[in-house]
């Protein structure tokens, strides 16, 4: 809606027009103020070149009933037969609804959680963000594809076959043990112990030579874990890529930023480095151990390089806020590469604090020292997982109490805002006018509360776009928030079943639940047709 009447502005006034939306809307659906940015080069005032430019616009133009200069800024009412024009169009076309058809191929990596335990609270955050970027880059018509990153190298995983072997000392063989400072706890270990056990026999619990190969069948068994977490929250992955699969390409990708810049790559102190900070890092950085074992910072290098060369227009990695320092060193080694930084864009997650009654939520028995994921899904269900998750910038400090989203009133927003769609269900049912004759009204002649609600309605393409390119996600939930007040208020306000004008009111519903419906599925959340047995009448 927005594009089409930029669209036609542009045509008109011969350049980019910036649109706005008044707080007030009986000034109108849109205003701009291009008045003030010609003022300098027509040498007159705002308000003389606004009161110019309304006169201009012939009455007969089918996009807008009314424009007018208001203190300089030009403002602009939309016909009734644009805005019956388009809903009929969105109501005719639901599954088009918000969509686009950007050629952009985009390549987006979250989550990446080690596979050495359930995924916790703060991976949830992250998972969210990046499957609600996800499905709103679908929407709009991207090529993307989302990816998981599976951190199976390294000691993270030599210690999670420790710690197996030794909760299986303790647990299995009833032996005196004494663990090391670090190590992996909770009650995930249970199952995946007693399966090595089943798989391999008790002597794996003991064979210290053994302990690379449990850990490396022991996190096939936390990624299933993480997989499921991840569908219990409607979160799925198109293609996961394993650390351990890329160390056998290092010499050909350090050979390759050699080649690049000599400079790249040099050996100091029986250690091989990235001169990462001639780019911008803070120091420079070892990818190569004394023992000739590549670092972490390795693998990320080699990851990076078969990213780009897989040929996308676009790369988003989300990573946790801990992660900030590491975003130079990465940059140089892509530079080094031979690519453009700048197509790779990091997003940061911040953590979570969680609250139950006002107090610190217990940290999980089952994980030992973390919350998880699964435990909050299992404790408010996952509808309301995502939407706390959605409904903040992903890079500020989270906190919330899990009670306040069991809740069945307005103050949890997932109800109020599903109830909303719910509502509007119910009314339709009551009716006596059927689908079909309600899709066949008209969306003219409305009174200014009904336009309103219409207009807001016939939003949503907006803010997914916005939404989308200012990687903004909360500008959904914020926007179904509204859309469900204005809903719950016309609710009250007027008395839609028996009106002369039913037929018309109830399509104007018909716009507002497919907004609230769309707008739902885009951060993986299904909108209810029923919330109780016996809903209220209208």
């Amino acid at each position: 809606m927005k594009q089409r009447v930029q669209s036609y502005l542009r045509d008109k006034l011969g350049r980019e027009v910036v649109l706005e939306k008044p707080r007030d809307r009986s000034f109108g659906h849109f205003a701009t103020p291009i008045a003030f940015s010609l003022a300098k080069e027509l040498r007159k005032s705002p308000m003389v070149i606004a009161e110019e430019l309304a006169s201009s616009f012939d009455e007969s133009v089918e996009v807008f009933s009314k424009v007018e200069s208001v203190k300089g800024y030009l403002n602009f009412r939309l016909s009734e037969n644009f805005l019956d024009e388009y809903g009929s169009w969105a109501l005719d076309n639901p599954s088009e609804f918000g969509k686009d058809a950007k050629k952009e191929k985009i390549l987006l990596e979250f989550v990446s959680a080690n596979p050495t335990g359930p995924l916790h609270i703060g991976h949830s955050r992250g998972a969210v963000y990046g499957d609600t970027l996800y499905r709103l880059a679908k929407h709009l018509g991207y090529d993307i594809t989302a990816e998981y990153y599976v951190n199976d190298a390294g000691n993270q995983i030599d210690l999670l076959g420790l710690s197996i072997q030794l909760y299986g000392q303790e647990n299995i063989l009833k032996k005196e043990v004494e663990y090391p400072e670090s190590y992996y706890r909770g009650e995930y270990l249970d199952a995946l112990t007693k399966g090595a056990v089943e798989k391999f026999g008790e002597d794996i619990l003991t064979d210290e030579s053994r302990q690379k190969e449990l850990a490396l069948w022991a996190k096939d068994g936390v990624m299933e874990i993480i997989k499921k977490s991840l569908a219990d929250t409607n979160i799925f992955f198109d293609t996961f890529v394993n650390e351990s699969s890329l160390y056998d390409d290092w010499d050909r990708v350090m050979a390759k930023m050699a080649e690049n810049d000599k400079n790249a790559i040099y050996e100091k102190d029986g250690k091989i480095w990235l001169a990462s900070e001639a780019k911008g890092d803070d120091n420079d950085r070892v990818v190569v151990r004394e023992d000739n074992r590549p670092t972490y910072l390795a693998g990320d290098i080699v990851y990076h390089n078969q990213k780009f060369e897989r040929g996308y227009d676009h790369y988003i990695n989300i990573w946790g806020a801990d992660h900030h320092g590491y975003i130079p060193r990465v940059n140089a080694a892509v530079e080094y590469l031979g690519y453009d930084s700048s197509k790779l864009e990091v997003l940061l997650s911040q953590m979570v604090s969680l609250l139950k009654d006002g107090e610190p939520y217990k940290m999980s028995k089952r994980a030992g020292n973390v919350i998880l994921m699964s435990d909050i899904v299992d404790e408010i269900g996952p509808d309301a997982l995502r939407f706390i998750f959605a409904s903040k910038k992903s890079d500020t400090a989270l906190e919330f109490d899990v009670e306040s989203l069991k809740k069945q009133d307005s103050s949890n927003p997932i109800f109020y805002i599903q109830y909303a769609h719910a509502r509007i269900k119910t009314i339709i049912s009551k009716s006596n006018f059927s689908e079909e004759e309600i899709l066949k009204a008209s969306l003219k002649g409305l009174d200014e509360q009904a336009d309103t609600l219409l207009f807001d309605a016939l939003l949503l393409p907006e803010v997914i776009e916005d939404a989308f390119s200012s990687r903004q996600v909360q500008k959904l939930p914020d926007y179904l928030q509204s859309l469900a007040a204005s809903l719950h208020k016309y609710y009250y306000d007027v008395r839609i079943i028996g009106r002369a004008d039913e037929a018309n009111l109830l399509k104007v519903l018909m716009v507002v639940a497919l907004s609230i419906k769309t707008g739902l599925s885009l951060m993986g959340i299904e909108a209810k047709d029923r919330m109780f047995k016996e809903d209220e009448e209208n």
